[in-house]
């Protein structure tokens, strides 16, 4: 739910069925509480990323502004209308969202681009979002769903897409599969990502803020696995002495 003064309703045309839909639009005043190592953005009292998708409220097609605003490329306007004249979806405008509205606003987007094969890195970025939106609403166990879909997604972009596209950088990417890894507990993987960056003096010069981030995430890293190694030494320590301890009772005996 959100404040409804933080956001306004506009009109767009659908680039699929090209009627004219109402959409919701967050509004810019907005109040950070925090930032989590992923890009996660914490907003007092509201959540934009409950309207990230689009979803036309004539056809039901879903996508994030950009990709809504933007002309949709012939094959992926053939594929999709083909399979929703065979199907109603059906998607009340409201100017508020609800969680559930949320969701499958997502879910519509992602099953979208999914049918078309569309960028892995566009997917991977709906994935993280919807992670975020079940962080918020501290539902642990589909958050980590999306999050693993995520680092898969981003993986196989990595690999098999040209970077830059658009504003993100194959470094980005990089920085946030650590950071992903690491959110989900994964310390290990994270710190494999991370230190590929942490010494790049091209990264450092092109990209001042992101290597911020990098050197901030390595020192929480290291942090963490001096804790980890502590923890495992005291067990063994405490295992050893448990086993002197009933071979001098056996000796005694």
């Amino acid at each position: 739910m959100a404040d409804s003064s933080l956001v306004f309703t506009v009109e767009k045309t659908c680039p699929l069925c090209g009627e004219v839909t109402r959409v919701t639009k967050a509004k810019s005043r907005l109040v950070v509480i925090k930032t989590d190592w992923d890009f996660c953005t914490h907003y007092r009292d509201f959540n934009p990323y409950y309207y990230v998708p689009w979803v036309c409220e004539k056809c039901g097609y879903a996508a994030d502004e950009k990709h809504f605003s933007a002309a949709m490329p012939t094959s992926h306007k053939k594929t999709i209308g083909d399979f929703l004249k065979r199907r109603h979806v059906e998607f009340k405008y409201s100017l508020e969202r609800y969680m559930p509205d949320v969701v499958a606003a997502y879910k519509l987007a992602i099953f979208y681009e999914e049918m078309v094969h569309s960028s892995m890195a566009y997917r991977a970025s709906l994935y993280l979002k919807l992670a975020w939106i079940y962080r918020i609403a501290e539902d642990t166990e589909n958050e980590r769903i999306y999050l693993i879909r995520a680092a898969e997604s981003y993986e196989k972009s990595i690999y098999t897409e040209r970077y830059p596209l658009g504003d993100l950088t194959d470094s980005m990417v990089m920085y946030l599969l650590g950071a992903m890894n690491y959110e989900m507990g994964d310390v290990e993987k994270a710190t494999q990502y991370i230190s590929r960056m942490v010494n790049d003096n091209g990264l450092r010069l092109s990209n001042p803020k992101l290597m911020d981030k990098i050197k901030d995430l390595w020192t929480e890293l290291r942090e963490k696995r001096a804790e980890e190694q502590a923890k495992l030494a005291k067990k063994n320590a405490a295992g050893v002495a448990k086993l002197d301890a009933a071979l001098e009772k056996r000796v005694k005996k």
